[in-house]
């Protein structure tokens, strides 16, 4: 193995430029140096830029990835009596599923330590959601998150600056020197983070559609396969589902709203068929890969209990209650959530069956109302956005509504109503329905979904 003291930065990158194959002594030597400022901002974008053309062989993304990971602190969770499992998603709109499925998959046996982020884009952030509960806290000390953890099964927080700080470094130049879109790249930036969270197994939820930043479907399936690749490379058991973005997966788009929705679906109350499909599924998964379940039948038998009985309820309430929140969200929400001033419904001008939705003009519609933000600085109004939004092949009548609109102005009601109407389509005949679940990816293997 050759010394790190006599690797040069420049001669990886010209091995990486000239499409070699690294070792992953180079590998680690190089992510070292991103984590600690030894490895400078115009080498990291050379790396990036070279990566971005010359791509990387499985091994070379996971000793990326582990060597990302290993940057700052790697958590551990000793004497626990179950696996730590989680979640993550590439992003989307009206995705509120985290808020569900980690008090599920705590109800049923496994501890979540979800370490979360925050809206990218015309994307929603978990994290943003959170923050519209009062009092909720999600960036606590280390203590009170393990405390949480271990109380009541699943925390939901941000990225502390101690884990991954390679990635945070690398993600900054990578976003400056157009080499974000690389599928190597974007996998040992997702991965360095959650594998720092100490996990014994991973769903991933890869979007594919007019909302998701993989648009198209074989982009989203490469990006499901890569990460299964490196993660079960790294040791943990992963699957991913590779599932639909083509209309919101909620009924609502916006901060606040978004939670309600999910206290909703824990109180036994949601009804968006699709949305339920996706919680199902994913903590079906994750249940079969921590070793809680025999196979997904028994793990969605489990889930629906949990549901039923109100116990996933009650780790939600405890998990906000142990975070700063109130303890009574799930009963009286409407007395704590945030409401925008204005509420006005898009109506249909015509008849007709719901043929089409871009997604991503009603992420950006609640990004104008002020539920994202333009630059990374900005603040956040968390009680606007788009609520009971109308599905694929459903029918409306000429005046019925499209979506709610919840604005603080008259002028950003208009903008949106406006933005609104123009990315829903009408047609004369019903089209055809769409899986929400496209495809399962475990291990190397691609499988269908079976339902």
């Amino acid at each position: 193995m050759e010394e790190a003291r006599d690797m040069l930065p420049q001669e990886i990158i010209r091995r990486k430029r000239d499409g070699e194959v690294l070792s992953s002594e180079e590998i680690l030597f190089f992510s070292k140096g991103i984590g600690d400022g030894s490895i400078s901002e115009g080498q990291i974008a050379a790396f990036a830029m070279a990566v971005y053309f010359k791509g990387m062989t499985l091994n070379e993304r996971v000793a990326l990835t582990e060597g990302m990971r290993d940057s700052g602190e790697v958590l551990s969770w000793p004497k626990m009596d179950g696996p730590i499992i989680d979640k993550h998603s590439t992003g989307g709109v009206g995705d509120n599923v985290s808020l569900m499925l980690g008090p599920l998959v705590a109800a049923c046996g496994g501890y979540v330590p979800m370490i979360s982020g925050r809206g990218l884009g015309h994307t929603g952030g978990t994290l943003d959601k959170l923050d519209s509960i009062p009092g909720y806290q999600t960036m606590p000390e280390n203590t009170q998150f393990r405390e949480v953890v271990k109380g009541c099964g699943v925390a939901i927080i941000g990225q502390t600056g101690d884990l991954a700080p390679a990635d945070k470094r690398f993600y900054a130049t990578r976003d400056i020197t157009a080499t974000v879109e690389s599928i190597d790249l974007i996998t040992a930036s997702i991965l360095s983070k959650k594998l720092a969270a100490g996990l014994d197994a991973l769903v991933m939820d890869v979007k594919t559609g007019s909302g998701a930043f993989m648009a198209e479907y074989n982009d989203a399936l490469a990006l499901a396969q890569s990460i299964v690749g490196v993660a079960n490379g790294a040791g943990v058991k992963t699957s991913a589902l590779v599932t639909d973005m083509n209309e919101p997966l909620a009924g609502s788009a916006g901060n606040a709203l978004e939670v309600a929705e999910a206290i909703r679906f824990l109180r036994g109350e949601g009804e968006r068929s699709r949305l339920e499909t996706v919680v199902m599924s994913l903590s079906a998964e994750l249940l079969v890969l921590g070793g809680l379940a025999e196979d997904r039948d028994e793990a969605k038998r489990n889930l629906k209990s949990a549901l039923a009985t109100g116990k996933a309820a009650e780790v939600f309430s405890k998990m906000v209650a142990g975070l700063g929140g109130p303890s009574d969200l799930i009963e009286r929400s409407s007395e704590y959530l945030p409401v925008a001033p204005i509420r006005k419904e898009v109506t249909a001008e015509r008849a007709g069956w719901i043929q089409k939705i871009d997604t991503r003009e009603l992420g950006i519609a609640v990004l104008e109302l002020g539920g994202g933000r333009r630059r990374a600085e900005d603040g956040i109004d968390y009680s606007v956005g788009l609520s009971e939004i109308v599905e694929l092949g459903q029918h409306v009548e000429a005046g019925e509504p499209l979506a709610w609109v919840h604005a603080q102005s008259e002028d950003a009601l208009a903008q949106a109503v406006s933005r609104v109407r123009g990315a829903i389509t009408l047609s004369d005949e019903q089209a055809a329905g769409q899986p929400v679940v496209y495809e399962l990816v475990s291990g190397e293997k691609m499988i269908p979904d079976s339902e």
